[in-house]
């Protein structure tokens, strides 16, 4: 098989993206319509990998680079609940960049994961986020728009996803992103908790 090459992505937030939507929408036809709830997990410590759990299922991805202000993320590990305590040490806690707290058992379900070893530990925060995404394709992008609840805050939020970078940039240009910042799920959740500053 051969190997899934990671996309690279643009991704902003605000409250009303305005023409950017409607240019979308007469660009393209909504292709699909999907409803998630998830549970992103922060660390104070570590902005390089991205943890999200979505139906009792675990995954992290971790930063590759940045190029033309565009970010490349890929997968670093999946795991389903209820986990094995050896790979939360292996596999997770090293993604955070915090002192491993004290495991008390082999393996730990979802809600024992929150509520003994996340919601404890001082450096770490378990943020609820609500997502209603309609998908699109512009220019052979994946392109979409969410509506969002980010521990009750609402906000949308609109990404561009390609391997070609000029791909990219040609639907920005299309869909007139030009002016946003490109800001990941983990920076803007972090800008959202207090645990990053709003840019000046």
């Amino acid at each position: 098989m051969a190997d899934i090459q990671p996309r690279y992505e643009f991704r902003a937030f605000a409250q009303d993206f305005g023409m950017v939507e409607t240019k979308m929408r007469r660009l393209a036809k909504c292709e699909q319509i999907r409803e998630s709830s998830e549970i992103y997990i922060v660390s104070a410590a570590n902005s390089e990998n991205n943890t999200k759990i979505r139906d009792g299922k675990m995954d992290i991805k971790v930063f590759v680079e940045k190029r033309e202000g565009l970010e490349q993320w890929n997968p670093r590990m999946k795991g389903e609940f209820p986990m094995k305590t050896e790979v939360l040490r292996r596999e997770v806690f090293p993604a955070f960049g915090v002192p491993e707290p004290d495991f008390r058992q082999e393996a730990y379900s979802l809600s024992a994961y929150l509520d003994e070893i996340i919601f404890p530990h001082p450096r770490l925060t378990a943020v609820d986020v609500f997502k209603l995404r309609f998908a699109f394709t512009v220019n052979g992008c994946i392109v979409e728009t969410a509506q969002l609840l980010i521990n009750g805050a609402a906000i949308r939020t609109v990404a561009v996803e390609h391997t070609d970078i000029g791909a990219i940039l040609k639907a920005k240009e299309m869909l007139g992103l030009q002016e946003y910042e490109n800001v990941n799920y983990l920076r803007a959740i972090k800008r959202i908790i207090g645990l990053e500053r709003l840019p000046a």
